[in-house]
């Protein structure tokens, strides 16, 4: 680097760009390029139409995230996001049945995603290691196929320029170039797969009753895939300002209808049990539903290629978009980026290979949230990608007969947790002891009803 100070660039000013900002600027003096103009606030923008949806941060996300920005839980629940303790406070119709509400074992920050990218974006950007360039086209990258030297953008004033860095951060989300990049530059085409379940998802923010925004239960009704028709499901989350915001989605023909009128119905009729609708009938709408269609999964396996450029990496819905409704994206972004840190901690700024060790870094907290949207996904009616592999449905058969276990074990219930909340891997799930337990099956009956309190439910309005 011949004595000048180290840079970096960041594609993207979303929560995956964000933290992978922090992560970098330890090392390096960090530029943020984002297309949009970045509002002060927790305020909508154009290039976050999935905000309008529920979102939830997992355990080990929300401890990654504490780890590169700490202080933001507690900022989080002091603009009123909820710290949701899993499984005690959260009402879910798995399809082998209810889930009891087993004693903490991990949990769940909720808040709108306006909140929680306003909350990191003030502390991000607040330090003066990292700059902000927004309302600049990212025109392509600079380099050759054996190392990107920079990028290239467009300022909002028509200016063309480009930014020469040291290293490279894709996390420009779903509308990454990377891959054709790659191929432009002569490296061969990067594996990838696709499983699109054609999966609409429709939400609507609720004002809560009165004695239901405080402490109330996630409640998630989720989707079979085992029928053969299309899935259907519905969440409520509680989220700031005593609201709940609710998502309901469909597979490819089952999916719900943007219209108001059609919204309550569908909860109540299309879903496999109407709890979600029942609590909506004492609840307050306050906004129009949004509908967003951009729900497929997609990976690329940029870890695998046997030939990587030097000084790029690519993080979050650019590496790997997921089925939103297992609500992991985020989650898996905030642990990347706590990979990135680590692997140039561990080898050093500037050394040679150090991107391609820091992407299979960031490719490792994928693995199981991948696994476990493809489980289900794979076998709704139409998704394109082929017919389940042998290992798709070894994978789900074996998952399938663990949740079924859930429903009635709290021991295996809390291993289920350990993976869902990303704090630990998918192989707690392989032990003696859990494979003698899946076997044996749940030890208690099934329930036959929300396991809503007596409280909660006079709390909601219910009878």
């Amino acid at each position: 680097m011949s004595g000048r100070p180290a840079t970096a660039v960041v594609l993207g000013g979303s929560f995956a760009g964000l933290l992978a900002a922090r992560a970098l600027a330890p090392f390096a003096r960090v530029t943020v390029v984002e297309r949009d103009a970045l509002p002060a606030g927790p305020e909508p923008r154009r290039g976050v139409p999935q905000a309008r949806h529920a979102h939830q941060l997992w355990s080990g996300g929300a401890r990654a995230l504490e780890e590169l920005v700490p202080g933001t839980t507690g900022r989080l629940l002091a603009a009123g996001a909820h710290r949701q303790p899993v499984t005690a406070n959260t009402v879910v119709l798995s399809p082998h049945g209810w889930y009891r509400r087993w004693d903490e074992s991990h949990f769940m920050l909720l808040c709108t995603r306006d909140l929680l990218e306003a909350t990191v974006r003030a502390e991000v950007l607040g330090d003066e290691r990292v700059e902000l360039l927004d309302r600049t086209e990212i025109l392509a990258l600079d380099g050759t196929r054996a190392a990107v030297t920079g990028v290239r953008v467009r300022a909002h004033d028509g200016a063309e320029r480009t930014l020469r860095a040291d290293l490279v951060v894709d996390a420009t989300g779903r509308a990454s170039r990377t891959a054709r990049w790659l191929t432009d530059a002569g490296l061969p085409a990067v594996e990838r797969r696709d499983v699109d379940t054609g999966l609409v998802y429709a939400s609507r923010l609720y004002r809560a009753p009165e004695g239901a925004r405080d402490g109330f239960p996630v409640v998630n009704v989720q989707q079979d895939p085992r029928t053969g028709e299309p899935g259907r499901g519905g969440v409520l989350l509680p989220v700031e300002d005593g609201h709940w915001l609710v998502t309901l989605f469909g597979t490819r023909g089952g999916e719900p209808t943007s219209r108001a009128d059609d919204f309550e119905r569908y909860a109540r009729k299309e879903l496999r049990h109407p709890v979600i609708a029942d609590l909506l009938g004492a609840a307050d709408p306050r906004t129009e539903v949004s509908l967003t269609r951009a729900t497929s999964n997609r990976r690329f396996f940029y870890e695998r290629m046997k030939e990587w450029p030097e000084n790029l990496v690519v993080v979050g819905d650019a590496l790997t978009a997921l089925n939103p409704v297992y609500g992991h994206g985020m989650a898996v972004a905030a642990r990347g980026a706590a990979a990135l840190r680590a692997a140039v901690r561990r080898h050093g700024w500037g050394t040679p290979g150090l991107a391609r060790r820091a992407q299979r870094a960031v490719s490792r907290p994928v693995g199981a949230a991948w696994d476990l949207a493809l489980g289900q996904d794979v076998f709704y009616p139409g998704p394109t990608h082929g017919a389940p592999s042998a290992r798709d449905r070894w994978l789900a058969a074996y998952v399938g007969r663990l949740m079924y276990t859930a429903t009635g074990n709290g021991r295996i219930a809390r291993r289920v947790t350990d993976v869902t909340s990303l704090e630990r891997g998918a192989g707690v799930l392989l032990t003696p002891s859990v494979l003698v337990a899946a076997l044996a099956g749940p030890l208690k009956p099934a329930l036959t009803a929300p396991p809503l309190t007596a409280e909660e439910r006079k709390a909601a309005g219910l009878t």
